[in-house]
């Protein structure tokens, strides 16, 4: 017999609160210009972008990460104290070690959480979700804070036509906590790691540190056409198993929030999944651009705060992006 006493956690786990923050400058696409030939109406009619935000050198990955806690501990009538970990996906916070996570659990007050990042691409808040729910359904932790941030201004090529007018700055985060009901479906995650190179950092640090000065800095690049396909087809199927998992159909949906990618990656799924008119799509992305980990919160943030959602709604959120990874399921709004 084992004498290991065994955990007592919350049969269910939810998310109580969400909030975001967009960094103070809006970048139209006429300064994308300014670096690449092309034009607004060709920026518009490919991603559907028209403005992103970018950081200043204050609007730091931690700083960000602060703002965007802070509104979501208070719309979950959570206290840092209470938080028992802290999870952070990005792929912009510039130290190998130590996590940003440690940081900014400090600078939110919320005492000796576990805190830790993780690396799963724009499908980092899927991931962070999962882990936070199960945390909280184990008994590791009360009240878990997920946070999707990313500077990827610092990773943008200004002078790649592809790539140059994709990204943009924000930080997402949500508190999860238990719950008497299910209102977190079972997630459909994974991998197909033979298609990494399909968006992928242009030079892997060790390589740029060894070699002369006057390179440029590493970016973000990806064989789009390769992307757009995958993303259109094969995350369509891993929508429609999250919502096969948790026992619903489409009709049974309110919101639809996927990552913030691409206006025509999110048009073609919403036509393929079938989804009803009468579920709201988020389409953040022609406002904030890609923010890769925090597009997710940050359009869920911004739908509840327009009244385009509303508290209790179920919705079906997925990521998709580099390695290539990707996380889908069903929750219920907070």
């Amino acid at each position: 017999m084992s004498k290991i006493k065994p955990a007592k956690g919350s049969p269910y786990a939810r998310i109580l609160g969400v909030g975001g923050y967009r960094p103070t400058r809006v970048v139209p696409n006429e300064v994308i210009l300014e670096t690449i030939d092309s034009s607004d109406e060709w920026i518009r009619s490919r991603s559907g972008i028209a403005t992103r935000h970018w950081a200043s050198p204050q609007e730091t990955v931690a700083a960000m990460s602060v703002e965007a806690s802070g509104k979501a501990l208070a719309d979950a009538g959570v206290s840092p104290e209470q938080i028992g970990a802290v999870i952070v996906s990005t792929v912009s916070h510039f130290k190998q070690t130590p996590a940003v996570a440690t940081e900014i659990a400090h600078r939110i007050g919320a005492g000796k959480p576990a805190a830790f990042d993780i690396s799963a691409g724009c499908a980092g808040f899927g991931y962070g979700l999962t882990l936070a729910k199960s945390l909280v359904v184990e008994g590791s932790a009360q009240y878990v804070l997920v946070i999707g941030v990313e500077r990827l201004s610092d990773l943008t090529d200004l002078e790649d036509r592809a790539t140059a007018f994709l990204f943009g700055d924000g930080a997402g985060a949500v508190v999860i906590g238990p719950s008497d009901e299910p209102a977190i479906g079972p997630t459909v995650w994974g991998s197909e790691g033979d298609k990494s190179d399909t968006i992928k950092q242009t030079v892997p640090w060790d390589e740029w540190l060894g070699k002369d000065g006057g390179n440029k800095f590493p970016a973000i690049t990806q064989e789009g056409q390769a992307v757009f396909r995958w993303a259109v087809f094969e995350m369509a199927k891993v929508a429609q198993q999250a919502l096969d998992a948790a026992g619903i159909t489409a009709d049974d949906l309110d919101v639809f929030i996927p990552h913030q990618a691409n206006m025509r990656i999110i048009d073609s799924m919403v036509k393929t999944l079938k989804l009803p008119e009468h579920v709201t799509v988020a389409r953040d992305v022609e406002t904030t651009g890609n923010t890769s980990a925090a597009s997710i919160p940050l359009a869920m943030e911004r739908l509840l705060a327009t009244g385009a959602a509303k508290s209790g709604d179920t919705a079906l959120v997925i990521g998709f992006g580099a390695g290539l990874v990707y996380a889908a399921t069903v929750v219920t709004l907070p």
